[in-house]
C-alpha cells in the first residue's frame, strides 16, 4: 500500500510538470498557428473595389387640400342650382341680349351635385338671361362702399367701386367689375334730430354742432342766431336736406 501511495504522487508530480512545460510553450509563441490566407483576406478588406451609391427618393405625400371653392358648394344639391365658382360653362357671347339662353355646364373637381331624380350628376343644363355681370341689376350684386365723397353735393360726386355678382346668380364675363357710383353713404346722423334742435335750440347753434359744424355753431351761438334770421334759414335748409353733416355722408 505505502509504494502505490508514493507511485500515485510521483505521478501526480509528473503531470503538473507536464501541464507546466505546455502552457509554457504556447505562451512563448512556438505553439501559435501560421495561416498563410489570413494576408489575402485583410488585403480584399482594404480594397472592397468600385462603391455604388444609392439616393433614396421620399415619396411625394398625397395632395388632400380640399379647393376653396368647395366651401361656397352645397353637398349632394341640385346641379343647376349650383354658385358659379362650383361650375364650368361653355358659353357663347353672340347671344342676343335679354333673351333666355341654354348653357352647357360641367361641375368643378370635389364637387357633388343631383339632377331631379336625385342621381348623381356631373354634365347639366343651365338656363340664364344672355347679359354681362356689368349690366346686370343693382340687386344682383354687391359693391365697396367709399367714405371719402361728400353725398351732399351739387352736382352729385360719384366714386369707383369694386362690384361682386352674388353667388347664384349666372351671367357673361367677369363677375368683379368696377362700376361708377353715386356717393351714398351714412354717418349715423339723423335728419330728424338735425330739424329738431335747429327748431328749440337753433339760436344757440346746436343743429350745427350736431352735425359737426363747430365754426357755423359758434357763429350761430355769439350772433344769437344771427338775431333769428340765421336760425330760420338754417330751419329751412335742414329741412329740405340741403344742409346735411360736415362728413359729407347722408341722414339715416
Amino acid at each position: 500500500m505505502a509504494a502505490a501511495a508514493v507511485q500515485l504522487r510521483g505521478l501526480r508530480r509528473l503531470c503538473r510538470v507536464l501541464l507546466f512545460l505546455s502552457q509554457f510553450y504556447i505562451l512563448s509563441g512556438g505553439g501559435s498557428l501560421n495561416v498563410e490566407p489570413s494576408q489575402p483576406l485583410a488585403q480584399s478588406i482594404k480594397d472592397p473595389g468600385p462603391t455604388r451609391t444609392f439616393t433614396v427618393v421620399p415619396r411625394a405625400a398625397e395632395s388632400t387640400d380640399i379647393p376653396p371653392y368647395v366651401t361656397k358648394c352645397p353637398s349632394n344639391g341640385l346641379c343647376s342650382r349650383l354658385p358659379a365658382d362650383c361650375i364650368e360653362c361653355k358659353t357663347n357671347f353672340s347671344c342676343v341680349y335679354g333673351k333666355p339662353v341654354t348653357f352647357d355646364c360641367t361641375v368643378k373637381p370635389s364637387v357633388t351635385c343631383v339632377d331631379q331624380d336625385f342621381k348623381s350628376q356631373k354634365n347639366f343644363i343651365i338656363n340664364m338671361t344672355c347679359r354681362f355681370c356689368w349690366q346686370l341689376p343693382e340687386t344682383d350684386y354687391e359693391c365697396s362702399n367709399s367714405t371719402s365723397c361728400m353725398t351732399v353735393s351739387c352736382p352729385r360726386q360719384r366714386y369707383i367701386a369694386n362690384c361682386t355678382v352674388r353667388d347664384h346668380i349666372h351671367c357673361l364675363g367677369n363677375r368683379t367689375f368696377p362700376k361708377m357710383l353715386y356717393c351714398n353713404w351714412t354717418g349715423g346722423y339723423k335728419w330728424s334730430t338735425a330739424l329738431a334742435l335747429s327748431i328749440t335750440l337753433g339760436g344757440f347753434g346746436a343743429d350745427r354742432f350736431y352735425l359737426g359744424q363747430w365754426r357755423e355753431g359758434l357763429g350761430k351761438l355769439f350772433s344769437f342766431g344771427g338775431l333769428g334770421i340765421w336760425t330760420l334759414i338754417d330751419v329751412l335748409l335742414i329741412g329740405v336736406g340741403y344742409v346735411g353733416p360736415a362728413d359729407g355722408s347722408l341722414y339715416i
